[in-house]
């Protein structure tokens, strides 16, 4: 068993349903579900009884949910202690790093980290924002990089890189499109079933929020939701729109692009990814404390 899948097991019995377990967690509701069912074919025991009042634990959970806070307890507990040792500096520095992130950004400050902490070692994952809050909140990240600012005073935060997205588009279709200012987002809906290559609403609910809002609020219909789990790797993106019936959002200078793809500013500049750095409020590593008095300069676009 895995403290994620204990924690999320502890999560439904204590809200006393699926989703509103989700909603604490910061996954979606499939996700959940599915974690839970594997815990219960690992164990070979059924854990849960769902109704339509709710989820209640059966004799077997009921068990298991004490000794899962338990060893969630003590688990937490370790991480407090150790955060005596590690204050200072040295050991792991555990960086959650979302796909898409800008080239050279985080390069400034590792390298003043690794001259001021020369023993931290730094250790990067690749992790939507939710999974990223998630981590953080289990102690599993010291820092992350978040397309939204949580709400709260639990975390600290601070705004790293502002850009202004444009339009990726099959070169032909840009053709038909462009201004000397740019593409109007209410032009993409001119051409016949042209689909955006999205990410699912899960991995950052308030960006997905806001970004949808901004593309429908301009025409577009976006079709149904991206499926749970897709992860748009630039590959995915280039040859969706290489092939003239889908359209994607990137920053200028993304990656470099084939000759058939161009990417296009905006008119107006409607759309604005922000991306934060957020750690626990009440760490007191030095090395951390380094790490991000380093990325706080002006944010760029």
């Amino acid at each position: 068993m895995e403290l994620r899948e204990l924690r999320a097991f502890v999560a439904v019995v204590e809200e006393g349903g699926l989703s509103a377990a989700a909603r604490r967690l910061h996954v979606s509701q499939p996700a959940l579900s599915q974690t839970v069912g594997g815990l219960e074919r690992q164990l070979g025991v059924r854990l849960l009884v769902r109704g339509s009042a709710g989820v209640r634990a059966t004799e077997a959970g009921t068990a298991l949910f004490a000794e899962a806070r338990a060893v969630l307890a003590r688990h937490d507990q370790a991480l407090r202690v150790m955060t005596r040792y590690t204050g200072p500096g040295g050991g792991a520095l555990r960086i959650g790093i979302p796909l898409e992130l800008p080239t050279g950004l985080l390069d400034p400050a590792l390298a003043e980290l690794a001259a001021a902490h020369p023993d931290t070692r730094v250790q990067a994952r690749h992790l939507s924002t939710a999974e990223q809050l998630a981590s953080l909140r289990t102690g599993e990240l010291d820092v992350g990089f978040l397309r939204e600012r949580p709400p709260g005073p639990e975390f600290d935060a601070l705004l790293v890189v502002r850009e202004e997205l444009g339009v990726l588009l099959a070169a032909e279709r840009a053709a038909e499109l462009a201004g000397p200012d740019g593409i109007a987002l209410d032009a993409l809906d001119a051409l016949d079933a042209l689909q955006w290559v999205g990410f699912p609403r899960s991995g950052s609910p308030a960006w997905y929020d806001e970004l949808t809002a901004v593309l429908r609020g301009h025409g577009l219909d976006l079709g149904p939701e991206p499926p749970q789990g897709q992860v748009l790797i630039a590959d995915v993106k280039l040859a969706a729109v290489a092939s003239g019936r889908a359209f994607a959002l990137a920053p200028p200078d993304w990656q470099p692009l084939p000759d058939h793809v161009v990417w296009s500013p905006l008119v107006g500049r409607p759309l604005v990814r922000r991306t934060w750095a957020v750690w626990p409020a009440d760490s007191h590593r030095r090395d951390l404390g380094r790490f991000i008095a380093a990325l706080d300069r002006p944010a760029t676009g």
